[in-house]
């Protein structure tokens, strides 16, 4: 590992970082992730591969571990925290950056979702047009954390490798694998038809509290689908489903980020799957 020392706003080798937009970078096939623990994430455990690194020397030193173990050799660039953040164009405290390359060709379709044989995930996320970047993030985490094994994303979804999706899902978007819905929603039909249990999260009343939900005996796996941040779910992917789920709130609440729910619902399902006394 050799860095290179930077020492001017304009030098050329880190216009990659220079007032970028995350829309610029998607077209570029290329994202950032910003601070030390995604960074580290980026670079040991994630599927995407690390063209270069951008720190301060502090920075530098809570990563070289991470360097070391990165089986790619990126290009390492280090300035003061005066230098990186007037390169980056905001304060960047964190002193910590890093440029991922995107998966070559066109985003997968639910395929890339499968196993061997094309068999189902056990449990998957499904979003419906979710705008908001930590929303996004925040489901990416959740999903680490309860074991799914994928997120499917409707075309409007936002980019879980926009920046803010990444910080926010603490690097669990660089390491659950996703995929575009481009049929959206035959694929919810897809999964149905090879033997997942598809739950549509709602807040009708007439839903199904998640508490009280049963999987069938012969279910293959479960995917859990979360609607956009304004209207939830569309009456064509509920029309989908096996069943809707609510989470039963305290008077006067009619809902939750979609995070939130996400994390209350994938833990339930996560429970049934595992078959801790409440699957039928």
């Amino acid at each position: 590992m050799q860095a290179v020392r930077i020492e001017t706003l304009g030098d050329p080798r880190v216009a990659a970082y220079r007032d970028v937009k995350d829309a610029d970078l998607r077209r570029g096939r290329t994202f950032l992730a910003e601070g030390r623990l995604n960074v580290r994430r980026l670079l040991t455990v994630s599927r995407f591969r690390t063209r270069s690194v951008f720190v301060t020397p502090a920075g530098l030193d809570a990563i070289r571990e991470a360097l070391l173990r990165a089986g790619s050799d990126p290009a390492v660039y280090v300035a003061s925290q005066e230098v990186l953040s007037g390169v980056v164009g905001y304060a960047m405290h964190r002193g910590c950056l890093a440029e991922g390359l995107r998966d070559p060709g066109p985003e997968p379709g639910l395929e890339a979702l499968c196993g061997a044989g094309g068999s189902p995930p056990r449990l998957c996320v499904a979003l419906e047009d979710v705008a908001n970047p930590e929303n996004v993030g925040a489901v990416f985490r959740n999903a680490l954390a309860f074991g799914a094994e994928g997120v499917l994303l409707t075309p409007h979804c936002v980019d879980p490798l926009y920046r803010k999706a990444i910080r926010v899902s603490m690097g669990a978007s660089l390491r659950v694998p996703f995929a575009r819905a481009a049929a959206w929603p035959h694929e919810l039909r897809r999964l149905r038809e090879a033997g997942v249990f598809v739950a549509a999260l709602c807040t009708s009343r007439r839903a199904t509290p998640i508490s009280e939900l049963r999987l069938p005996a012969c279910a293959r796996g479960a995917a859990l689908v979360v609607g956009c941040e304004g209207s939830g779910l569309s009456d064509a992917a509920c029309a989908e489903a096996c069943a809707r789920v609510t989470i039963p709130m305290a008077a006067g609440i009619d809902s939750l980020n979609a995070g939130t729910a996400a994390g209350i619902a994938l833990h339930h399902l996560a429970m049934l799957l595992r078959g801790e006394g409440i699957a039928a």
